[in-house]
């Protein structure tokens, strides 16, 4: 470590003010303060300073969403091994080409097989993501002449994990550039941004490509079709069937450990619980929106379980099953906590993430076309957070002038 100290420190001067590669200052910072806490002090009046830096906070969040990427890759391969085993045909492409080539069966009761065979989609996607989105966050780093935000290294891992494993990696690239540009730094950069940038990249590219990303042929990694082994998720199913078809046909502990189709690391309630350990015991992650979150999920559910319907079955699913099918977890653990794009003051917590359990079970239930609701919700929610933290200040000033007026 004292060398990668040494070899920093003597190519400080080429990047610092007179430097010859001054323009390149943040390509130079970034690593530096990322792999070393900055040495800066403090030189004017004193004032409180955060232990906690933007980057370490990030690298946290990175760490609590391992048991996610973990599964995005294990899952990926199980479910392709899984649909191969039930009479589908592996796809004919560079990855099926490499498993031959390591002499790796597509067999659902290897671990080593599973992991390797959904690594094998999962990484590309992370790389592109990573490669794409780095870069665009440098060049609008270097040309605005500030240094580059941790922001990214989130998002960065956010965006892949909520993709299906056949996502073409052009579309990655056009999906993350898409986020990165008008999701944030349009706004200015981290900490300015009015939308997750993570789910602006994936709302695009389901307006834009929505073959690509939805309906039943994308979620596992192998050819599927209706005479054979069906792709479709448990979710599209239920939308379709409703509780019936997941009291039959599903394990609710498959469904929860997360050994269903899907997105590759949304599909794992267990992950994504851990993921909300970790964030809320180093105090990153909101618990006032987690548990509003789920509140108001549980309160929606139970409205149109009451209320019923006879002509959507989806009114019938209770909410055990919709914490555990599609998005849910993932959604309410690592985007609707974005702490730059939920709301701020504690009261204004509770309000957005009770708004977003209710707006995205509606939408999930009421709308047979779009059976996920819960990117929509949070980016919608997104636009109203500063408008209901205004509301909840306005409301404390107005308190505090009633009681020193009585």
């Amino acid at each position: 470590m004292k060398f990668l100290r040494k070899l920093l420190d003597g190519q400080k001067k080429h990047f610092e003010k007179g430097g010859k590669l001054e323009k390149l200052y943040p390509l130079y910072e970034a690593p530096d303060t990322f792999l070393y806490t900055p040495d800066e002090v403090t030189e004017g009046a004193s004032h409180v300073r955060d232990a906690l830096d933007l980057k370490r906070m990030m690298v946290t969040v990175v760490v609590a969403l391992i048991p996610a990427m973990y599964m995005a890759m294990y899952n990926t391969g199980l479910q392709a091994h899984r649909a191969i085993a039930g009479g589908a045909l592996p796809l004919d492409n560079w990855q099926t080409q490499a498993m031959s080539w390591l002499g790796l069966a597509f067999d659902p009761n290897n671990w080593t097989a599973c992991i390797v065979h959904g690594a094998l989609y999962f990484l590309p996607v992370l790389l592109v993501t990573f490669i794409v989105g780095g870069n665009a966050e440098a060049l609008f780093s270097v040309v605005r002449k500030h240094d580059i935000n941790e922001g990214f290294l989130v998002t960065g891992v956010l965006f892949p994990l909520t993709l299906p494993p056949t996502i073409p990696l052009w579309q990655v690239a056009v999906g993350i550039l898409f986020g990165v540009i008008i999701g944030k730094e349009i706004f200015g950069g981290t900490g300015m941004n009015v939308l997750n940038p993570a789910l602006t990249a994936r709302a695009f590219l389901f307006f834009a490509y929505p073959v690509e990303i939805s309906g039943d042929k994308v979620w596992i990694a192998a050819q599927t079709s209706p005479d054979g082994y069906s792709g479709a998720t448990w979710l599209a199913e239920a939308a379709v069937s409703g509780q019936a078809v997941l009291a039959e046909g599903l394990d609710w502990w498959d469904a929860f450990l997360g050994f269903v189709p899907g997105s590759m690391g949304e599909t794992s309630t267990l992950a994504c619980l851990i993921g909300a350990v970790i964030l809320i015991a180093t105090g990153i992650g909101s618990w006032r929106i987690m548990v509003s979150c789920a509140l108001g999920t549980f309160l929606a559910s139970l409205l149109l379980n009451v209320v019923g319907s006879t002509t959507n079955p989806f009114f019938d699913v209770p909410f055990h099953w919709h914490i555990v099918i599609g998005s849910w977890a993932f959604a309410t653990v690592f985007m609707a906590t974005d702490p730059v794009s939920a709301a701020h003051s504690n009261r204004g917590k509770y309000i957005y993430g009770f708004l977003i359990g209710v707006l995205g079970l509606f939408v999930r239930t009421l709308n047979p076309a779009y059976p996920e609701g819960w990117m929509l919700a949070i980016l919608f929610m997104n636009v109203f957070a500063s408008t209901i933290d205004y509301f909840v200040v306005r409301a404390n000033a107005r308190r505090r002038e009633a009681r020193y007026a009585a």
